[in-house]
């Protein structure tokens, strides 16, 4: 096998870089499939007319708040909101968890932007860090932060203050660049967070949990789990909470079960980031490659990363409705740093599919 050739833009070799031929060819496939799937967004149908947009939630979001700070009870006044505007009320999961709501409507309005700055920027610095010691040169980490803004971009919009998925979406990220190996605890707080202000949150907690026992972390499980089991307990009494408020009359919700593939997740993550600004067709190649450059960097924490986007593409490609596209917001603020990996991975794989050499041994007799 040719020895691997030094990195491009990564301080170490990629994971390619010593993949035997056969299997190279294999993941060589896997990534032209992915490629071509990615198009099945161009396909895809709009969401149907009528149907709620993030501007309408925003909205609801924003009358809650306003309800709560004049003193309204949170759960009364969210299925108010609900009903005037047409919304679901059934199940308790069309209800969002009281947190955030109770928190904005307790400050002012400037202290809630200044809080949701100070969280994007300290989400920005983590992964600043984390990101220098991964490439080897000023470039590549100028182009990592480059992509890191692109993700950030819809979560520094004062107008989607209100919005959930932008305060958990940069709790998740924050998570993910705390965590490193045998130093848990601080992500598995800030994972609680996220959780209590988006249950969609508990995907990542899952896949943090099923890596930590996979690897041999019994402790660093257990403290995922236990983040779960608060979770779990808060959920159930928002569950009893709402169903106080509701009765069998209350518009139920038309499923989680879109079934929309690969296409939806494409969307979301376009919508969701910088790549809103380009073509459907530019943009959902790179939408594939981010994911593969995840594959690309080997360190714990691109695994990890990694894990939670696959996890959240099968997600959306199954149960995401076209009117849900936004549930790419929860992992939308790290996703496109994978595209930093590209260079090294792609260069990598392709030496080791294409190296045809075979070794001859000859024996000579006397």
């Amino acid at each position: 096998m040719k020895p691997p050739t030094a990195p491009l833009w990564l301080a170490r070799p990629s994971r390619f870089a010593a993949l035997p031929a056969g299997q190279a060819r294999i993941v060589l496939a896997l990534l032209a499939a992915l490629l071509l799937g990615s198009f099945t967004v161009l396909a895809l149908p709009a969401p149907p007319p009528g149907s709620a947009t993030p501007q309408s939630d925003v909205a609801l979001y924003e009358g809650i708040v306003s309800a709560v700070a004049h003193g309204e009870d949170y759960y009364r006044a969210a299925a108010d909101a609900l009903r005037a505007g047409s919304y679901p009320l059934r199940p308790f999961l069309t209800f969002r968890m009281p947190g955030l709501a109770t928190v904005q409507a307790a400050l002012p309005p400037l202290a809630a932007l200044v809080l949701l700055g100070l969280l994007a920027a300290a989400t920005a610095y983590a992964w600043y860090r984390r990101l220098r010691d991964a490439v080897a040169r000023v470039p590549a980490l100028l182009a990592a932060l480059f992509m890191l803004t692109a993700g950030m971009l819809a979560f520094v919009q004062p107008g989607l203050i209100a919005f959930h998925e932008i305060w958990a979406g940069l709790f998740v990220a924050l998570s993910l660049a705390l965590r490193r190996p045998g130093r848990w605890i601080e992500a598995a707080a800030v994972a609680l967070i996220a959780m209590l202000i988006r249950e969609t949150a508990a995907l990542y907690v899952l896949v943090m949990a099923g890596l930590a026992f996979a690897e041999g972390q019994k402790r660093e499980a257990a403290g995922w789990g236990a983040a779960l089991g608060i979770f779990a307990l808060v959920l159930a009494g928002h569950a009893v909470a709402v169903h106080g408020v509701t009765g069998p009359l209350d518009a139920a919700s038309p499923g989680w079960a879109g079934m929309h593939g690969f296409g939806l997740f494409v969307r979301a993550m376009t919508l969701a980031t910088g790549l809103t600004l380009l073509p459907a067709i530019a943009a959902a190649p790179l939408v594939a490659l981010a994911l593969f450059g995840w594959a690309s960097w080997r360190d714990p924490l691109a695994l990890r990363a990694g894990a939670t986007f696959c996890a959240y593409a099968l997600v959306i490609s199954l149960f995401a409705r076209l009117d849900t596209f936004y549930w790419g917001l929860m992992i939308a603020p790290a996703f496109l740093i994978g595209l930093v990996f590209v260079p090294d991975g792609l260069r990598d794989l392709l030496a080791r599919a294409l190296d045809t050499r075979r070794v001859r041994v000859q024996r000579v007799e006397r």
